[in-house]
């Protein structure tokens, strides 16, 4: 366990950095963390799977065809992405910002693919280093690999034309991570970066913001899965905190309906600086979020996992919101250009599906309310899922 952590700007005591009381806590009984807790300077990932469902080999034959969990046609139709998925992407790439190596990642991949009928992801397409961009890999984690292989799957999901870039850091520490994120960024073609971890905030998070200060590049971060509360990176006042909402097929005309999730991350910053694009009144600091998208393990997505794992399983968690994110940015091809893509949301909201039912948690006191919309999906802007989640890629 790191006694402190150094970083690029100082040195950070490890004593600073809190962690929650449990690795499961207020999680329903049929799910489990795929990462356990963070120690000192380090991240989690935010990968819920499900531990009702069954592992198993895909057999085309027998009781299992059907992966359980949305495929791609499920999420592309929720968010009105058809079209684009199936026509953008192809100059783009996603880069994947995860710890640990996951040795079957490109294996497992492309048993995905296959299985939705998605074009094969070759030589090209998808690429896997380590932080500094060498072939020398991390070593192997199981919690971090369902993490990846869930990520990967997301971006085939949303994206199938994109490359893929897999930065694999040398481990959860926020130092390797962001080193991870930096080398992606410097990767021609990257447009977007995805992070699907966090920890809770911490005196001292404002000098790691260098780490993920990527104009031009869309770089998204999980909100978290613990409910109301905020957690860095998503706290970054240079990325797109992605919250999470529960999508449920729905007899209206979008045939879909969301509401916030439970779990996911929201709040107010203790120590982020508010960008100029948040105009929100009840929090003077950072607002997380900015967008989401589906993150209800009981609404969850198909991933297959081979790596400790028996194969088609099924995830929650914000970690299936950010890389969904990630990709509809390199769908709507707007990324380009030194500003910030988190600004993009804010200035056409009309182009995004308004949640405005839900909650994850407690935020007000008394009968003071002007801060209920930090844990309550509203009309308009609200913390849990920002300014709301894609209605094609006009919001991105």
């Amino acid at each position: 366990m790191l006694s402190t952590l150094v970083v690029s700007l100082g040195v950070l005591p490890a004593a600073t950095m809190a962690m929650p009381a449990s690795s499961n806590t207020g999680l329903p009984a049929n799910v489990a963390r795929a990462c356990g807790l963070p120690g000192p300077g380090e991240a989690s990932c935010f990968a819920l799977r499900r531990t009702d469902i069954t592992p198993h080999k895909h057999n085309p034959n027998g009781p299992n065809a059907t992966p359980s969990g949305y495929g791609p046609g499920n999420l592309q139709s929720a968010y009105n992405l058809g079209s684009a998925s199936a026509s953008n992407g192809g100059s783009a790439t996603v880069a994947i910002v995860d710890a640990y190596d996951n040795p079957n990642a490109a294996a497992d991949l492309a048993v995905y693919r296959q299985q939705y009928g998605l074009p094969a992801c070759g030589t090209g397409c998808f690429t896997k280093v380590n932080q500094t961009g060498g072939t020398t890999y991390p070593t192997g984690n199981t919690g971090w690999g369902e993490e990846i292989s869930l990520d990967l799957d997301m971006v085939s999901a949303i994206c199938p034309n994109c490359h893929i870039l897999l930065v694999e850091a040398n481990s959860s520490s926020l130092t390797d991570l962001g080193a991870a994120v930096n080398y992606a960024a410097s990767v021609k073609g990257v447009v977007a970066i995805s992070n699907s971890y966090g920890a809770s905030e911490f005196r001292g998070e404002a000098s790691y913001q260098s780490y993920y200060n990527h104009p031009g590049i869309a770089v998204t971060v999980s909100a978290g899965d613990s409910g109301y509360g905020v957690e860095f990176p998503a706290a970054s006042q240079y990325v797109t905190a992605v919250g999470g909402t529960t999508l449920t097929p729905a007899s209206n005309a979008r045939g879909w309906s969301e509401t916030v999730w439970s779990g996911t991350g929201s709040g107010c910053s203790a120590y982020i600086s508010k960008p100029s694009w948040q105009k929100d009144k009840g929090c003077s600091n950072r607002t997380v979020g900015d967008v989401a998208a589906d993150a209800d393990p009981n609404t969850g997505v198909a991933v297959y996992d081979t790596y400790g794992e028996g194969g088609w399983l099924e995830f929650g968690g914000t970690s299936v919101a950010s890389p969904i994110i990630a990709s509809v940015y390199a769908l709507a091809g707007n990324t380009a250009g030194a500003t910030y893509d988190s600004a993009y949301s804010y200035a056409n909201t009309g182009s995004l599906n308004d949640v405005t039912s839900g909650s994850n948690g407690r935020c007000t006191r008394g009968r003071n309310t002007s801060t209920q919309y930090l844990c309550t999906g509203e009309p308009g802007y609200d913390g849990p899922t920002g300014n709301g989640t894609p209605n094609g890629t006009g919001g991105f």
